[in-house]
């Protein structure tokens, strides 16, 4: 019995010897294994590198997008009011082609949105009571010629003493009021575009002409072909868009920051593409209406084309002199909570390479690119105030002066840099 217990306690023995020994060959098996697979897995870790920075686009790809390029402008963005207002064109910039004299329209010469010039001639206009003006003006002529005769034989009547002197100061009266006559009629024919001197037996008018009193464009045309025009009925309206103002409706709060002087940027409210400038020339002095609102008149600079008497407008007035630089608004890109502009650089891009890749591939590929291709580099900006299409930008590092920047389009160069940015090592 004493040997069959020794015996089970030498098996027992052996058996956990067995195990233990088992178990340190795993742990030592498994250790390689974690090394082995720590270093497979640093050896297949991919490379990280910086984001690329610039983007190269074809003349092609320029055009078929529609990119556009432009400077970095001085903006008056901040400190501003906005305000309405409307362009108007003063009274003495517009103007009725009218005839003084009635009759009936005979030749009409314009239509709306010609434009004509001062002493053009807009219509005619037929009356048979001007041929009997010039009637009158012939015979008064006439009838002055022979009362000179008459004062001149009573005077030598009234040297002999042989005439009556009433019948001297009767001749005399008649001449004078004849000759006052004659002038009168001179000059109703003046005001009809006819010259007294052409007026002749064989050159009597029968109608007369109505011309342009200004230069500018015709707004309205009051009458047609076979109409009646009197003296009250005007025949067309003209109006000088180039004396365009724009009367600027400001807030009682907002009237002690405007001054004579200040500049405004301005859109049309129907057209807020297309930009414009005015200065302030004269600040009003009473309230518009009951809008409680005070005109504030500028003067429209530079082209004023598009730009027509009524129109509703849009104004933001610059209460300082301080520029800032700002971009248009389609110019600046968001990518991972930071704002960009694109600068156009004589920089090459990152090339992107195989680790295989034969260097006669590379020079391949090189001269498969567009030689008229341009490239741009990423800059970052920090926003500031937006308005009127443009926004304040500050940039992260000094660009050059001048340079070229993407105004339009930038989205899609953003686009391509991240696009470039995908290749595989």
């Amino acid at each position: 019995m004493k040997f069959n217990i020794n015996k089970i306690t030498f098996i027992a023995t052996i058996v956990v010897l067995i195990f233990s020994f088992s178990a340190c060959k795993n742990d030592k098996q498994n250790e390689g294994q974690s090394t082995e697979a720590a270093a497979t897995e640093k050896a297949e870790a991919p490379h990280e590198e910086e984001a690329p920075t610039i983007a190269t686009l074809t003349e092609e790809q320029i055009k078929t997008v529609g990119i556009q390029l432009g400077v970095v402008e001085q903006k008056e963005l901040t400190a501003t009011i906005r305000a309405n207002g409307l362009l108007k064109v003063p009274n003495n910039n517009k103007a009725n082609a009218t005839s003084l004299y009635g009759g009936v329209i005979k030749t009409l010469n314009v239509q709306i949105g010609d434009y004509v010039k001062k002493g053009q001639v807009i219509a005619t206009i037929a009356n048979p009571q001007f041929i009997q003006l010039q009637e009158e003006y012939l015979s008064t002529a006439s009838r002055i010629t022979f009362a000179e005769q008459e004062l001149a034989r009573q005077k030598e009547l009234n040297q002999g003493n042989a005439g009556a002197k009433k019948n001297l100061q009767s001749a005399t009266a008649e001449l004078n009021s004849l000759r006052t006559r004659r002038a009168s009629l001179q000059q109703q024919i003046q005001l009809m575009g006819i010259n007294p001197g052409s007026v002749s037996n064989g050159n009597l008018k029968s109608a007369l002409v109505v011309t342009s009193p200004l230069n500018g464009t015709v707004s309205n045309v009051f009458a047609k072909i076979g109409s009646y025009a009197d003296v009250s009925s005007p025949v067309i309206e003209i109006v000088d868009n180039s004396s365009l103002h724009l009367d600027l409706q400001v807030f009682e709060k907002d009237l002690p920051q405007v001054k004579v002087g200040q500049t405004i940027h301005f859109t049309i409210t129907n057209n807020p593409s297309t930009k414009y400038d005015a200065t302030v020339f004269s600040i009003g002095s009473s309230f518009e209406n009951d809008s409680k609102t005070i005109a504030v008149h500028c003067r429209v600079n530079g082209n004023k084309k598009g730009l027509i008497d009524g129109m509703n407008i849009t104004g933001i007035v610059s209460l300082s002199n301080v520029t800032t630089p700002a971009v248009p608004n389609d110019a600046i890109v968001n990518a991972d909570g930071k704002y960009y502009i694109f600068v156009q650089t004589d920089k090459k891009a990152e090339e992107h390479h195989e680790e295989g890749e034969e260097e006669g591939s590379q020079k391949e590929g090189e001269e498969k690119k567009h030689k008229n291709s341009k490239n741009f580099e990423k800059v970052e900006v920090l926003k500031g105030v937006s308005d009127m299409g443009y926004t304040a930008v500050t940039f992260v590092n000094e660009i050059p002066a001048n340079a070229k920047i993407v105004t339009k389009g930038a989205f899609f160069v953003n686009a391509k840099l991240s696009n470039t940015g995908g290749h595989e090592h």
